[in-house]
């Protein structure tokens, strides 16, 4: 066999192996998860939240506080950037799939060595001008997918950075929500303890008294000073969580609290929330975080294919109308003209396994996108159901403390019965209403309870149908 035989046998040899290595992976396939392990009991007659689920709590100072929250906080803007950014993102890989025409003039004046391959003296001169004039055209086929796929994939990222800033605006809402509704325990658990210090000094003085008289023990009016002592603890402790609420509001709208609207003390509402019977399928669609998830799955999937495309050959077509010549005066005469077209082929044989490695890139990062969008479901099924839970807890608990408040209500009549028929001293009226304060104490803060587990649950349920349009 001649030498040439043999190398003709190793090219086509290398030809070969280098197609076979070139060999596209077969394409992707996802499969997620289509309904949430919600475990907890589901109300036939529940409604889903609206977009201002807020609203329904009926109070125009908290409507007025949210809506300044939405309007200047840092993660809202965060996530119209990062909306920003997605479209942009759209744009340029649209205008990657588009036809491509640009126009060039040049002029060069250059003096050729003396010492050069032709002789200046051959060619007869040193210096010579060149001017070229064109407008040249370049549209790629996209026999393969790749750029319509990154299209895709752009489009699928903007729309879940729109469903992020619902994420944030939903995020936010609840937490002004649970901070107002906090501030308004506390302003109603104030009130009740200032009332309690009264009753107390009332009963003091009585001990006092009856003391002086010989109708009671002196270490009575010692132990009411020692209940002073702690009411007066517990009530500067309130204000403290008090103030803190107003520093959180004002952080949360960014503000300084001196600037917050007036917060004036009203009763709490007495939400029921329930889980909806569609609790399982719905939420997948309802809530913001799984939609981002959802489309960050579809986006890494579109990436995947962009990858696989470029195991294909890249095939574009190019058009050059242009004039030339090394006299500026006659640049724009016909026969100046260098017209010119032509296809190009670009398929590189061997890149190192630059193009595996890339597609293996794009899938760990597609097992990366499913994984977070599995755990965004299990967490959404938790939240759900442990809110379900805690308002469960809340309402059996409310019960209980009003059975023992109604109780504390009947003893408080009774003393006063008593009281008016002169059968006994202010004493025993006193002591009942302190244990009827305490009674409407714990009701507030089961109460509170309740309201922020009914937020929270808001926020499990996604907070309405979750927007996961994109721009135009």
């Amino acid at each position: 066999m001649s030498g040439l035989q043999t190398g003709g046998l190793l090219a086509v040899a290398i030809l070969l192996a280098g197609c076979a290595a070139l060999k596209p992976p077969a394409p992707m396939t996802v499969r997620l998860r289509t309904s949430a392990p919600v475990v907890a009991n589901a109300g036939s007659d529940a409604h889903w939240p609206d977009a201002q689920w807020w609203r329904t709590y009926g109070d125009p100072t908290l409507d007025a506080l949210i809506e300044a929250a939405i309007g200047k906080a840092p993660e809202i803007a965060s996530a119209e950037a990062r909306i920003r950014s997605a479209e942009q993102e759209v744009r340029l890989a649209g205008a990657a799939m588009g036809l491509r025409v640009d126009a060039n003039a040049q002029f060069v004046r250059q003096r050729l060595s003396d010492n050069a391959l032709l002789p200046t003296s051959f060619l007869g001169f040193n210096w010579y001008d060149q001017s070229d004039l064109g407008v040249s055209a370049r549209y790629q086929f996209d026999w393969w997918g790749k750029q319509r796929a990154a299209m895709a994939a752009a489009l699928d990222r903007s729309r879940a950075s729109a469903a992020e800033r619902q994420v944030a605006g939903l995020a936010l809402a609840a937490a002004v929500s649970e901070a107002y509704f906090s501030w308004q325990a506390a302003a109603a658990r104030i009130a009740l303890q200032e009332e309690s210090l009264l009753v107390l000094n009332q009963e003091l003085q009585l001990a006092e008294r009856r003391a002086a008289a010989d109708l009671e023990r002196a270490d009575t009016a010692i132990t009411l000073q020692q209940s002073v002592a702690a009411h007066q603890e517990v009530l500067a402790g309130l204000r403290g969580q008090q103030q803190l609420q107003r520093v959180t509001l004002g952080a949360l709208l960014g503000v300084s609290t001196d600037t917050l609207p007036p917060l004036t003390p009203r009763p709490l509402p007495h939400p029921a929330g329930t889980l909806p019977a569609d609790i399982g399928t719905n939420l997948l669609a309802r809530r913001p975080d799984i939609a981002a998830s959802r489309w960050r799955v579809e986006a890494a999937l579109r990436d995947t294919d962009t990858a696989r495309a470029t195991f294909y050959p890249d095939v574009s077509l190019r058009a050059l109308a242009g004039l030339s010549s090394i006299e500026l005066g006659r640049l724009l005469r016909a026969d100046s003209g260098v017209p010119a077209l032509g296809i190009a082929i670009d398929l590189p044989l061997f890149d190192a396994g630059l193009r595996r490695a890339r597609h293996g890139a794009a899938e760990a990062s597609l097992n990366i996108a499913i994984a977070a969008y599995d755990e965004a479901v299990v967490n959404a099924a938790r939240e759900a159901g442990a809110a379900a839970a805690a308002i469960d807890q809340a309402a059996a608990q409310r019960r209980a403390r009003e059975q023992q408040l109604g109780a504390a209500s009947a003893l408080l009549a009774v003393a006063r019965a008593r009281v008016a028929s002169e059968l006994t001293h202010l004493g025993p009226q006193l002591e009942a209403r302190l244990n009827e304060i305490t009674g409407q104490d714990a009701l507030v803060r089961v109460d509170l309870d309740a309201l922020l587990a009914d937020v929270q649950l808001k926020q499990a349920l996604g907070g309405g149908p979750a927007q996961t349009e994109t721009f135009q």
